[in-house]
């Protein structure tokens, strides 16, 4: 037994299987099956928020579990902006991908993921699935969004590859995704069964560019995406089909790492097969990693290992297939940098910025001059609309934008001064004329429901002097986005309300100059 979990290696199939799993598990321990399985061989887990309660709580986690099989994945979705698992309870101390494709200094994209890498490492994670190299081609994409660094293929390839080399100098491996290209799409897989309905010719000069440049540049992982390319496969999304996967990712990009699926159960990978014979799909198609989840149990584990097995006595499914998945999922854990020894206090994973750290994350926003033109005139914020446009499932319930803020620089604060109107689904804003103004109108990807542009229009209707601020992805025409942040992280939110507080005390020092004695 010993000789086995030092190398995880040998012949017996089963050890093999589980080796290709990654579930995820419910609390901030490791419960007993979990790490029985890992003496059996199990390939690791995905961290998700709820796992989390502080740094030094997840490196003894992730400890625990390394010591019951050593070459145990750690993985985590940690993105470096709104999707975070670090920080799942107060919101990522990072700009994310979109605010960092529009200053587009590839330079701060490399420090940013750096930092991201050195915050896992110390809390004993060894794969991120990041970056997100996805061109978000279609702003009505509900899934994706701020996630990518821009609708422009080369901006994507070149921040996608900035990235992955930097975390990766970290030790922690990187991981493409979501391959070959979630983002000219406008339905969630997590709900249903996306379709990019485009020629091979068009995937090449979009989607395919920023996959090629973080292969290039060393990525050790790429994650599928649950999608359908009828022009490629017409019955298979990309997870569970072996002419993208074999033909598209190995063949023509000569990828020649582990290759992870987004998790099985998401609807557009399982919706039809269930999780198990999605499972035996998406090896036959050639995926080595399976992420299975956000809170599995040891029965679920039993089913999908059965079903392979069954899928293998059957012919279904060579052997050899599974031996290589396995071998390569042990390749990738055999060099993660080992778990700290000493604990990590919470703020020591967590970057400090500065108020021109913050400038410069405020440079990146995208300003109207109608906007700029009411800010100069607003000497405080009598109201802020919050729209709540339900939870995005990548995302979660992370805290998000200024209202992740716990302190602000600006004294007083604007923030602290306003009145509060929550606005979502079923909740509409009531008696826009009689909100105290000005009124500030703070959401995600507003032009996306239909509530917040009725609450956007009923404003404008009636008033002058609102001003709406879009820290998702706005619409080509940015009808309902006078200030777009591109991201809505706790660092952006610092930022926005640094952006507002300024300009806010630039009006009162105006107002108070003007109602000066002796001035005009």
């Amino acid at each position: 037994m010993t000789g086995s979990l030092e190398t995880g290696a040998g012949s017996d199939l089963r050890r093999d299987i589980l080796t290709t799993l990654l579930p995820g598990f419910a609390g901030t321990e490791a419960p007993e099956w979990l790490l029985r399985r890992f003496e059996d061989g199990l390939g690791g887990v995905c961290i998700f928020g709820w796992n989390v309660v502080s740094a030094e709580q997840l490196r003894r986690l992730n400890a625990s579990l390394r010591r019951a099989n050593p070459l145990a994945v750690i993985a985590i979705d940690e993105e470096g902006g709104d999707v975070t698992r670090l920080f799942y309870d107060r919101g990522a101390p990072y700009p994310g991908n979109a605010l960092l494709g529009r200053i587009d200094d590839v330079d701060l994209t490399g420090r940013v993921a750096t930092a991201v890498g050195e915050a896992l490492v110390a809390t004993g994670c060894t794969v991120t699935f990041a970056p997100d190299v996805d061109v978000n081609s279609n702003p009505d994409n509900p899934v994706i969004g701020v996630r990518s660094f821009g609708a422009d293929p080369a901006l994507v390839a070149r921040h996608a590859a900035a990235w992955v080399r930097a975390i990766q100098s970290t030790g922690v491996a990187a991981s493409a995704k979501h391959f070959p290209g979630h983002g000219d799409t406008a339905t969630d897989s997590h709900l249903a069964l996306p379709v990019v309905d485009v020629p091979l010719a068009t995937l090449r000069e979009r989607e395919l560019v920023p996959f090629r440049a973080a292969i290039a540049a060393g990525a050790r992982t790429i994650m599928t995406s649950h999608i359908l390319l009828p022009h490629l496969d017409t019955d298979n999304p990309a997870t569970l089909s072996p002419r993208i996967l074999q033909g598209l990712l190995r063949g023509e990009l000569g990828f020649e790492g582990v290759i992870v699926t987004d998790a099985l159960d998401m609807t557009g990978a399982s919706g039809v097969h269930g999780i198990p014979e999605a499972a035996v799909r998406a090896l036959a198609a050639g995926c080595d990693l399976l992420c299975i989840g956000s809170d599995n149990t040891d029965e679920q584990l039993d089913e999908i290992v059965e079903a392979v097995e069954a899928a293998v006595a059957g012919g279904r499914l060579p052997p050899d297939r599974v031996r290589e998945a396995a071998a390569r999922v042990r390749a990738l854990a055999a060099t993660a940098p080992p778990v700290p020894v000493a604990a990590t206090p919470p703020a020591g994973i967590e970057p400090r910025h500065d108020a021109a750290d913050r400038a410069v994350i405020a440079g990146g926003f995208e300003v109207s001059d109608a906007a700029r033109a009411r800010l100069a005139v607003a000497s405080g914020i009598g109201t802020v609309v919050r729209i709540d446009g339900g939870v995005n499932i990548a995302i979660g319930v992370a805290p998000w934008g200024p209202f992740a803020v716990d302190s602000v620089a600006a004294e007083p604060s604007w923030l602290a001064e306003a009145s509060i109107v929550v606005v979502s689904e079923g909740k509409p804003l009531t008696e826009p004329a009689r909100l105290s103004g000005p009124v500030l109108v703070i959401g995600k990807d507003l032009h996306r429901h239909p509530f917040a542009r009725a609450a956007i229009e009923a404003l404008r209707a009636v008033r002058d002097d609102v001003v709406t601020v879009d820290m998702g992805w706005p619409s080509n025409d940015r009808a309902f986005a006078d200030v777009s942040t591109y991201g809505a992280s706790r660092l952006v939110g610092e930022a926005v309300v640094e952006f507002i507080g300024a300009a806010v005390g630039a009006a009162r020092a105006t107002s108070a100059t003007i109602g000066a004695p002796g001035v005009p």
